[in-house]
């Protein structure tokens, strides 16, 4: 659909009604000016989408007052209407775009050339702290769903003139905006040339969240382990473009992408640069250990039991015989069926309200253990093993995906060929990391870095005053530790 007008305003305004005869939130208002003859206008809007008392004070008083005589559109623009923000005569694919987002188009009788008026006003909530992504130190604002204000926050903590912003629309339906948001001068121009060569390939009809972007864009679609970086945080943003990074931001969700994404990211907290660099180091090192943990726990369990219980202590060994006593189930198939009871009551617990959902998580998992130990179900330590499996799996919130996926993987590994099932299975896993790219950029970028500056943000945190304000990247990018 394209709107095209004539210098008739009845027709227009009996054209306009009637293409959208059947949404009632259509507005059309006329307004006539107190010359003699007199200026006639006529405004299109959707009521809830527009500021209506931008409205009123920028366009129907202006007008209503006029006491001289019509005039063409330019000179209606300069001289009556007070407004900032008003395209002339735009291309009717953008002035549609435009009304169906909250803009005005205003009409003059006489003249059949359009403005549109910026008076968007639609309701949005404020940008408060991201729920999953809380710090104890450090800003709390957070990405909301509002489009310019996103960009807004961005553009706050990036005061230069090298930010820009390029919008395109995806989706030949929802026409949904999205903004390629990067730093001139210190973003790759190759990885830039790709995120927008992928972006203009996509092929859906409707983009409602950033994910949708997300698992079409993304290197290696298959793989557990994140090659986009998703945050809600836009000191987050803005820490990214200055090392490089580019930034996706789409119209109507809180959540923003960064490319490339490379695995030390998914090991660094929000508030590991607004604390002391001793404790993000202690942290850090306890969320690597806590992955590998969360892997590989279970699996060696397994191994232990079925393969090598010779490896045991004797005394342990008889101590999880003797709370073994009783179990019909294998192993391998105890700790199957307790990981997948623990991952039903986390996402009821995630499904439900937050008053529910925390007491369901509690009291269905005491409960539930304890009542499968005494009815023999289950063993006493297996409920051990998983519960401290799942807990270290939630200090890796990035690796969720992989961690669910990959720890029933090295289950199956154990369970075929003990301790070196579990190492064979290890080796798989780290192959595909090092295979792994995004937006050609190894996935391992950094960690196996051959320059020493490049590796101060890995593993550990060097202090501020150890950081280097530039540095080279692997691949050819460079970026710009925060």
């Amino acid at each position: 659909m394209k709107l095209s007008f004539t210098t008739d305003l009845d027709e227009n305004i009996a054209r306009m009604k009637q293409l959208f005869v059947h949404d009632n939130t259509f507005i059309c208002r006329e307004v006539q000016g107190r010359g003699q003859p007199a200026l006639r206008m006529a405004l299109f809007f959707f009521d809830g989408m527009v500021n209506s008392q931008a409205i009123n004070d920028s366009l129907v008083k202006p007008v209503s007052l006029w006491t001289g005589a019509p005039m063409p559109m330019p000179d209606v623009i300069r001289e009556i209407l007070h407004i900032d923000d008003c395209p002339f005569d735009p291309e009717p694919d953008k002035l549609l775009a435009a009304f169906l987002y909250g803009d005005t188009i205003v009409l003059v009788d006489g003249d059949s050339r359009p403005a549109v008026v910026n008076t968007k006003g639609f309701a949005k909530r404020g940008p408060d702290e991201p729920d999953n992504e809380k710090v104890l130190r450090g800003p709390r604002e957070g990405f909301t769903e509002a489009f310019m204000g996103n960009l807004a926050l961005i553009r706050r903590r990036l005061r230069t003139p090298n930010l820009c912003f390029e919008f395109s629309g995806i989706g030949s339906v929802t026409h949904t905006t999205v903004c390629v948001c990067y730093l001139d001068g210190i973003a790759d121009q190759t990885v830039l040339t790709e995120v927008k060569k992928r972006l203009q390939d996509i092929p859906l009809d409707s983009i409602l969240d950033a994910n949708y972007l997300s698992e079409i864009i993304r290197d290696d679609r298959y793989s557990p382990f994140p090659t986009t970086g998703f945050t809600e945080r836009p000191d987050i943003v803005a820490a990214k473009l200055l090392e490089g990074r580019i930034a996706i931001v789409v119209d109507g969700t809180p959540v923003v992408l960064t490319v490339p994404h490379i695995l030390q990211e998914t090991f660094q907290a929000n508030d590991d640069y607004y604390i002391s660099f001793l404790y993000t180091n202690l942290t850090r090192w306890l969320r690597v250990l806590g992955f590998v943990l969360t892997l590989t726990l279970p699996a060696v369990y397994v191994a232990l039991l079925t393969w090598q219980q010779e490896m045991l202590p004797t005394r342990l060994l008889f101590s999880i015989s003797a709370a073994r006593q009783g179990v019909p189930f294998t192993t391998f198939t105890e700790a199957v069926g307790t990981l997948a009871v623990f991952e039903i009551l986390k996402e009821a617990g995630t499904r439900t309200p937050d008053t529910i959902g925390q007491a369901l998580s509690i009291v269905g998992g005491l409960v539930l253990g304890q009542a499968a130990v005494d009815a023999r179900f289950v063993s006493a330590p297996m409920v051990i093993i998983i519960a401290f499996s799942g807990v270290t799996a939630l200090i890796v919130p990035k690796l969720r995906t992989a961690t669910l996926l990959l720890r029933f993987f090295l289950l199956v590994c154990a369970a075929v060929l003990g301790l070196y099932g579990v190492l064979f299975g290890t080796c798989l896993i780290v192959a595909h990391v090092c295979r792994l790219t995004s937006f050609g950029v190894p996935y391992l970028t950094n960690v196996l870095a051959a320059e020493k500056h490049s590796q101060r943000d890995v593993l550990l945190r060097f202090p501020w005053f150890a950081m280097k304000p530039t540095h080279r990247f692997l691949a050819g990018w460079r970026g710009v530790r925060r």
